[in-house]
């Protein structure tokens, strides 16, 4: 295990640093005199309280249980029966809810939600509102027959209505998943119709860069593809009529009831994630309630310090891990923000001015949003008051030193900048910061607490200053309980665990450097990752490659030096077509109605052929790491392609885009 120390060396110096005052009233300085009174030791600085997190992970966790005062029936005296991964059984014999956690703040007629449209309307919802509104919508499920462990799905765009149905069916221990509906029928379908859900929750509708998405008749064809379905339910968020006479929202909401949560046991299942689909169909990924409960308390609370009435705003999708994190604002009372819309529209400070206009303390931004903000000359700093914003959260990819700057010298030189880098895998994060935390240009400040995190070279061997595999060498509350239909575990095994056997790999290249920050260099996978929107590029294989022009495609999403992102569609055309203006277009509109429109290629360019392994899969990752300037011969043996020629093929396109 890597233990972290306050080793500087010729180390730069931090572009931030902790205001000893505002330390001192930090949730996670509380938390560290709170855990030394009950050790006998003392933790004076950030690695001190990791050491021990990862050290003493069952008195750690303790700590967190009792310091955030967790409800639950039963016995939580022993918190890790089993320290093996897969398999770590957490405070067995305890019963709880994630719901109940949820909605602490009772009848509060403070805010609890502000979830605004890309047309500025904006519903505000209290906490005594949603209360109702979530004890509603539990008691129509119940009405309809959905109990523990069934599954209630959600096709919805980032508004209020998801978050009150995923509290609803929490509340009465049901399992919640959820895309939005840029995907279409057959991708919502991809992942939903492994769950076989009993209830379908579907907006009429999203808008999106000034335009309205009419996606009624893709909810048709979705509810054709869920026969196990019993009940619709129509969400208005366009406000279009209904011919299939689905349920009305406002008909689940007129129901008057009081919360009424079912405890479930630690590892009940909370949410059902789905994998990107890269090497084919998406993997159901299934947290429990209570490891989702722990980690997110420790994440928000400690790292990212929200607190009760402080507006909370991360901009995200509901195909994101992020949107589950911001919903877990709740679990430390924070005010939630949802916007539903292109960061862009009407113009690139529509996020900036949410913030301002929203009193946001806590502002999630991917890395592509700061570079374009970057270019296009704002200064939200200067034109807006920005007074409450005190941290400003990046994660999806790397975050380039340019932008810790412009953050300082264009915002605010005291607000922090979080970068974060974690994962769908985990629904957490493995390394960011936290208030105690200095910050460094490009770098990420420290592994989270309980996280035992560590960059391993191919021989299992940790390093220090040199680029490795990221792992996780000791269990974490919120890893996996399970994959979906993978009854003896042989999936998760070998997505996690098949490289390091019990040790966790998560497919990211980390350093983790000798003052104990962390440099996220890129996917070791071949998961598409744009604007921390992630897709499977089987996903753009299924449009594009359906195409009678097309043969066959490759899709690379390359992070460059620069801190930017190119995404390239290779394709192999058919005989006798010709890649002109006419099929580039018709492969761009399959990609963006069929697929993502947050995935459009930024070139598309015919190639000869596509490499493959010898039992036939693409070489994906190869060429990725090609493009970004690695040594062909480091790539992959020619012996294992099965046409080492056109493989070299691709070595043309690295001065294109990419610098080494």
């Amino acid at each position: 295990m890597t233990t972290l120390s306050t080793t500087t060396g010729t180390a730069p110096e931090p572009i931030w640093t902790p205001d000893p005052a505002q330390v001192s009233r930090a949730r996670i300085t509380e938390f560290a005199e709170f855990a030394a009174a009950r050790t006998g030791a003392a933790y004076p600085d950030y690695h001190d309280l990791w050491n021990f997190s990862v050290e003493e992970p069952s008195a750690f966790w303790s700590a967190v249980w009792d310091f955030f005062d967790i409800v639950a029936d039963g016995d939580a005296g022993e918190v890790l029966a089993d320290a093996v991964m897969p398999g770590a059984r957490w405070f067995p014999g305890t019963r709880l809810n994630y719901t109940e956690h949820a909605l602490r703040q009772g009848d509060s007629p403070e805010a609890a939600i502000i979830s605004i449209a890309e047309d500025g309307g904006t519903t505000e919802i209290s906490w005594a509102q949603l209360r109702r509104q979530v004890a509603a919508v539990a008691a129509w499920l119940r009405e309809q027959g959905v109990g523990v462990g069934d599954r209630v799905v959600g096709y919805l765009p980032n508004t209020f209505h998801g978050v009150v149905a995923f509290l609803a069916t929490a509340g009465i221990g049901a399992v919640w998943s959820a895309c939005g509906q840029d995907y279409g029928a057959s991708g919502a379908s991809a992942r939903f119709a492994q769950l076989d859900p009993v209830i379908l929750i579907a907006a009429d509708g999203y808008r999106w860069n000034g335009r309205v998405h009419d996606r009624r008749g893709a909810v048709a064809d979705l509810v054709r593809q869920l026969p196990t379905l019993r009940r619709t339910v129509r969400v208005p968020v366009l406000g279009l009529p209904d011919d299939a006479q689905h349920v009305p929202w406002e008909e689940v909401t007129a129901v008057d009831a009081e919360p009424d949560f079912v405890r479930v046991d630690f590892d009940a299942p909370l949410w059902v994630l789905f994998s990107s689909g890269t090497t084919g169909l998406p993997k159901g990924i299934v947290h429990g309630h209570g490891g989702v409960i722990l980690d997110h308390h420790k994440l928000l609370g400690l790292h990212n310090d929200l607190r009760a009435g402080e507006r909370f705003f991360w901009y995200t999708t509901t195909n994101w891990m992020m949107w589950n994190m911001v919903v877990s604002g709740l679990l430390v009372g924070a005010t939630i923000v949802l916007y539903d819309g292109s960061p862009s529209h009407p113009d690139p400070q529509r996020l900036w001015d949410i913030a301002a206009e929203h009193r946001v303390g806590v502002l999630g931004l991917s890395p592509g949003y700061l570079l374009g903000s970057a270019k296009a000359g704002l200064e939200p700093g200067r034109d807006l008051d920005l007074r409450t914003l005190r941290l400003i959260g990046s994660t999806g990819a790397p975050l380039p030193p340019q932008s810790y700057h412009w953050v300082r010298d264009h915002v605010g030189d005291r607000v922090q900048v979080a970068s974060t880098s974690g994962g769908t895998d985990v629904v957490s994060g493995f390394a960011g910061s936290a208030p105690t935390t200095a910050v460094w240009p490009g770098e990420i400040s420290a592994p989270l607490l309980g996280v035992a995190l560590a960059a391993w070279d191919a021989d299992g061997a940790p390093v220090v200053d040199e680029v490795g595999e990221l792992v996780v060498t000791t269990p974490m509350p919120s890893m996996p309980i399970y994959f979906w239909n993978d009854p003896d575990g042989t999936r998760c095994r070998d997505a996690y665990f098949g490289t390091y056997p019990g040790v966790w790999r998560h497919g990211d290249w980390v350093t983790v450097t000798a003052r104990g920050s962390v440099v996220i260099s890129g996917r070791s996978d071949s998961t598409l990752n744009r604007q921390g929107v992630r897709l499977g590029s089987a996903d753009i294989y299924d449009v594009v490659e359906d195409l009678p022009e097309v043969r066959e495609a490759l899709v690379i999403g390359a992070e460059l030096a620069d801190g930017g992102y190119w995404m390239p569609l290779f394709v192999v055309l058919a005989d006798g077509a010709d890649l002109d203006d006419e099929l580039r277009a018709r492969i761009v509109t399959a990609v963006r109605t069929q697929a993502s429109p947050r995935h459009v290629p930024d070139e598309i360019i015919a190639v000869p052929a596509i490499p493959h392994t010898r039992t036939g899969k693409k070489l994906e990752v190869p060429i990725k790491r090609l493009l970004q300037g690695v040594p062909i011969e480091k790539v992959v043996g020619s012996d294992t392609v099965d046409d080492s020629a056109s493989l070299y093929y691709f070595t043309r396109f690295i001065p294109r885009k990419v610098e080494p």
